[in-house]
């Protein structure tokens, strides 16, 4: 049985009369340890200090979120971990909102009028269903998906009550792996089990994962006819239409969609994004005007939204409004990081738009020479790329682009980034960037596989974490400065702090390249290296016999 005594609990409640009567219930629970927010941001930053072992959240937190949001944002921004139990309280009229085809769902929810009894059920079985994933939550934390893979499987059959859930886990886990088919088949064999809207959306994911948009639009087509709260379903069904050419039918989506839930800034800013794209630029500068005034008030606003803006703004030729949104923004954010790149780079667009080339050059170049440009996202990062060309900033371009591709995450960002030079007629540009950037990588490895061989493994581990702190979003040197630190365990003893490392380097490299075959080597490595010197892994289940030592005996430095 669940030990209620020993929880710290957050409770998210906009009306006070509410949380009082949760106190009055948690502790007749003897649950002492209880903490209020009454708003998503102030639980917010409550949970960036803390670290607790239950949130109960009303669905209704007022101020244009709900409860869905917030988890949303907690879980996507990495600011609870796992195990953190999620339970959601709503009214009948919104739960069919809570229990929809979203990607993240609570771990239970209930139902108002709320009563003592109900609550200490449902926190007990949420308790109890807690333990058992455990072991799985675990091994995600320690960086190690085969090992939540194999207890997964190992679960479906000891707990039949919960093999929808691990099924659940299970096509996620693979999903973030990149292994999309067989993510695909664990939604196909759920969907056999029970016709469930997340199953049918996940599934949807996967089919859009492997461009098969046609039949990924018929199953968002047809969780959104089913349901209109089914918003995760919406968003999905725009991006397979802007991927099909069919933006139009991709706003009008989104529209809907912001109709429903006019709040949500990612759907907002996506809107705007293909409001621009279909020449609505006075629907996206009234969207990214929204954006920016809800921005505010939230934890997660960004100066970035600004720009975007301002370019809606300019579109129109509407060079007073821009002007009047820059001094907002330094206004507004004089603190927020990334601020001042974003009011160079915007006033740069504002002197191009109106002419003023060399007043444009002065203000890219001031953008560049900010270091804090590094937190700007990809995309802005290609309008700073663009601009630099417009202004024949060739060099700056260069290094901007270098920057870029040094950091790409997958093959769409350096697709894209190419796409880029090319609209501007500098595909001679863009060739000798990526050749550099090879020559790089692959003297990088070179000299640490050298230095390993030749048996200075203090020299190779050098040399990598150097190449990371140059290239670190580059999964080439990420997965051989892992494999050097493990090649100094090997062959020079346990280093607890060269463990920590290589298992960080891991982690790093299957987010940015969650396909690559030799991740399940690596990781197998590492756990033989862990048994050698008697170090117990932190994993939920051991590895199968044989199995480490097979694959780790085939490692090598990739060039």
């Amino acid at each position: 049985m669940a030990n209620l005594d020993q929880l710290s609990v957050l409770v998210v409640e906009a009306n006070q009369g509410m949380r009082a009567q949760l106190r009055a219930m948690l502790e007749g629970f003897q649950i002492n340890q209880v903490q209020f927010a009454p708003s998503a941001g102030s639980a917010i930053r409550r949970l960036r200090e803390q670290r607790f072992d239950l949130i109960l959240c009303d669905f209704d937190l007022g101020e244009g979120q709900d409860g869905q949001h917030l988890l949303e944002d907690l879980r996507n921004q990495s600011i609870i971990p796992p195990e953190t139990l999620f339970i959601m309280i709503t009214s009948e009229r919104n739960y069919e909102r809570v229990i929809g085809a979203a990607e993240l769902s609570p771990d239970d929810y209930i139902l108002k009028p709320l009563t003592a009894g109900t609550l200490q059920v449902r926190l007990e079985r949420a308790l109890n269903k807690r333990e058992v994933f455990l072991p799985l939550y675990r091994a995600i934390t320690s960086g190690d998906p085969q090992q939540a893979l194999d207890y997964c499987i190992s679960a479906e059959s000891e707990y039949p009550r919960l093999r929808i859930d691990f099924m659940r886990k299970r096509a996620d886990l693979l999903a973030s792996m990149g292994h999309t088919e067989r993510a695909e088949a664990v939604f196909r064999d759920i969907l056999e089990i029970k016709s469930i809207p997340w199953a049918r959306l996940g599934l949807g994911r996967m089919l859009f994962a492997r461009k098969e948009f046609g039949e990924a639009a018929k199953l968002f087509e047809g969780l959104v006819a089913e349901s209109s709260y089914y918003l995760d379903a919406y968003d999905w069904l725009a991006r397979t239409r802007k991927q099909n050419g069919l933006a139009d039918q991709a706003c009008a989506v989104l529209a809907n969609a912001v109709e429903l839930s006019p709040h949500r800034l990612s759907r907002l800013r996506q809107y705007a994004s293909v409001s621009m794209d279909t020449g609505n630029f006075a629907k996206a500068e009234q969207t990214m005007a929204e954006v920016v005034r809800k921005g505010k008030y939230s934890d997660f606003r960004d100066p970035q939204d600004h720009v975007h803006l301002v370019r809606t703004q300019l579109a129109q030729g509407r060079v007073a409004e821009a002007e009047k949104t820059i001094r907002d923004l330094e206004q507004s954010m004089p603190g927020v990081a990334s601020g001042a790149v974003c009011s160079a780079f915007a006033k740069a667009l504002i002197h191009q738009n109106t002419g003023n080339i060399e007043g444009a050059r002065v203000e890219i170049n001031k953008a560049l020479e900010i270091g804090t440009r590094a937190q700007l996202n990809t995309e802005l990062k290609h309008q700073l790329l663009d601009a630099c060309l417009e202004a024949r900033l060739d060099a700056e371009g260069s290094q901007l682009a270098a920057e870029i591709l040094r950091n790409a995450a997958d093959e769409a960002t350096i697709e894209a980034t190419r796409e880029v030079m090319k609209k501007r007629g500098r595909n001679d540009l863009a060739d000798a960037v990526e050749a550099k950037l090879h020559a790089e990588v692959k003297a990088y490895v070179a000299n640490g596989a050298s230095l390993a061989q030749a048996g200075d493994f203090d020299g190779a581990v050098k040399e990598m974490m150097s190449a990371v702190r140059k290239m670190p979003g580059n999964h080439h040197v990420l997965f051989n400065a892992a494999l050097a630190l493990l090649r100094h365990i090997e062959h020079k003893g346990w280093n607890e702090r060269f463990a920590d490392q290589a298992r960080a380097l891991i982690n790093r490299a299957r987010r940015l390249d969650p396909a690559n075959a030799r991740l399940e080597a690596i990781i197998n490595f590492s756990q033989t290296l862990a048994r050698k010197y008697g170090i117990q892994p932190s994993s939920a289940m051991p590895p199968k016999p044989g199995q480490a030592a097979e694959k780790s005996d085939r490692l090598a430095w990739v060039r």
